[in-house]
C-alpha cells in the first residue's frame, strides 16, 4: 500500500493492514452524523448535540475494549462516566471493563468501598468487536467474602479453584464490574484490580494483530450505531418489567430486572410515574436521549435512586418527570427535552417489580398530590 501526502511524493505505508482500516474507522466516523438525522426517528435539537459527542464515547469505549486491551496483562477501565454516555449509563454507577482469555488464570482483588451494590460478570461471545452474546457467570456482593476493611479476591481461570472462583467458558471474552452508589458524589466507589497468572515476559506489536484490533473497533462502532437511536415508542408509559436470561445481547446485568418507558411532554405538562419497589439491593429510574445516555447530571437531577426517593406511606413511591420543578421531592427533570427515554433497574430483587402506572397532569397540580 502506498500513500500520497498533499502535494508530497508517493511513499509506502509500513503498516498496510492498519493504515487500510485506520482509513475505514474515519470514514465510519463521518458516515455516523447521519445517525442524528433519521427521519424516521425525529431527534430534538439537544438529542443531536448529544449525538455528536456520543460518536466519540462509543469509539473511546471501543479503543479502550480492542485496541489498547491486552488479555495477557489486562487493566480494568472505566467504560461509562459523565465523560462517556452510551449503552444505558447512570449517574449512580461506575462500570470497569477488562479483556480476558479463556485459556488463562487470573487473580481479581478489590475493596467494596460504599456500593450497595457491586458485581463482576463474566461475558461469552465473538471476539471480533461483536457484543457479547451470553453472561458466562456473574458473581456480586452478596456471595462474595469480605474482610473487616471491605478486601475481597477472587479467582477467574478454566479450571477449579479453592475460594471465590469463576469458571471462564472457551466463549469468555471480557469482565465488566459494575458497583452502584446510594450516595455516588461522595461515597467511596469499589476498587478493582486485575492480574494474570504467568503472563509472558514481552509484547510486540505487529502489522496483522493492530490491524485485527483496529478492525474490531470498527466492528464495535458500527453495532453500537445500528443499535441508535431508538425510536421513543407509546409516550408517557412504561413497559412491563423484566428479568435478564443468561442468552443476552450486549453487556445486560444478569441480576437485575428492568423496564423502558418513554415521555412527550409540553412545557407546563408532568408524567407522574407511580409504582413500588420489591425488597431489593438497589434500584434507580433514570432519563435518556435516544441514543441511550443520561442527560447532564452534574447540573440537574436526572435520575433517582431508591435510597434517594421519599415514599408515600404504604411504601409505594410517585416519581414526577418535568421540565421545571414543580415542588415535588421526587422530581426528575428532563434538563430541556421535550421527549425521551425513561428506564428502571431493580438489582437482586426479590420478585419481577410490578408495571409503574403513568399519567400526565399540568405541571401546576403536581404539588398537590
Amino acid at each position: 500500500m502506498s500513500e500520497t501526502g498533499s502535494g508530497g511524493p508517493e511513499r509506502s505505508v509500513p503498516a498496510p493492514l492498519t493504515a487500510a482500516v485506520f482509513h475505514e474507522i474515519l470514514d465510519e466516523l463521518r458516515a455516523l452524523e447521519g445517525r442524528l438525522f433519521l427521519p424516521d426517528v425525529p431527534l430534538d435539537e439537544l438529542s443531536v448535540l448529544e449525538g455528536y459527542k456520543w460518536m466519540f464515547s462509543i469509539l473511546a469505549v471501543g479503543l479502550d475494549a480492542h485496541v489498547w486491551a491486552d488479555p495477557a496483562r489486562p487493566r480494568f477501565v472505566d467504560i461509562v462516566g459523565p465523560y462517556r454516555k452510551w449503552g444505558g449509563d447512570n449517574a449512580d454507577a461506575y462500570y470497569q471493563y477488562a479483556p480476558i482469555d479463556p485459556d488463562r488464570t487470573y487473580i481479581v482483588t478489590g475493596r467494596k468501598g460504599d456500593a450497595d451494590y457491586l458485581s463482576l460478570s463474566v461475558y461469552g461471545g465473538p471476539s471480533d468487536g461483536r457484543y457479547s452474546e451470553r453472561i458466562v457467570g456473574t458473581i456480586n456482593h452478596r456471595t462474595l467474602e469480605f474482610s473487616a476493611d471491605g478486601a475481597f479476591s477472587l479467582v477467574l481461570s478454566p479450571e477449579p479453584h479453592d475460594g471465590a472462583w469463576m469458571k471462564l467458558e472457551p466463549d469468555a471474552v471480557c469482565a465488566i464490574t459494575r458497583d452502584y452508589l446510594a450516595d455516588p458524589v461522595h461515597g467511596r466507589r469499589a476498587q478493582w484490580h486485575i492480574e494474570s497468572v504467568d503472563p509472558p515476559a514481552t509484547r510486540r506489536e505487529d502489522d496483522a494483530d493492530l490491524a485485527r484490533r483496529f478492525r474490531a473497533t470498527l466492528t464495535w462502532i458500527r453495532d453500537q450505531a445500528a443499535i441508535v437511536p431508538i425510536p421513543l415508542g407509546t409516550p408517557n408509559t412504561v413497559d412491563e418489567p423484566y428479568g435478564v436470561p443468561s442468552q443476552t445481547f450486549g453487556w445486560a446485568a444478569a441480576d437485575a430486572a428492568y423496564a423502558m418507558g418513554s415521555y412527550e411532554l409540553a412545557e407546563d405538562e408532568a408524567l407522574v410515574i407511580e409504582g413500588r419497589s420489591p425488597v431489593c439491593a438497589f434500584w434507580n429510574v433514570c432519563l435518556w436521549n435516544q441514543f441511550l445516555h443520561t442527560y447532564d447530571y452534574a447540573y440537574e437531577r436526572v435520575t433517582l435512586n431508591g435510597h434517594q426517593a421519599v415514599y408515600e406511606p404504604d411504601g409505594s413511591w410517585r416519581v414526577v418527570v418535568a421540565r421545571r420543578d414543580p415542588g415535588h421531592p421526587n422530581w426528575i427533570s428532563t434538563a430541556g427535552h421535550s421527549r425521551g427515554r425513561i428506564w428502571f433497574r431493580w438489582f437482586l430483587p426479590e420478585a419481577t417489580p410490578s408495571r409503574p402506572t403513568t399519567r400526565v397532569v399540568p405541571v401546576t397540580d403536581v404539588a398537590g398530590l
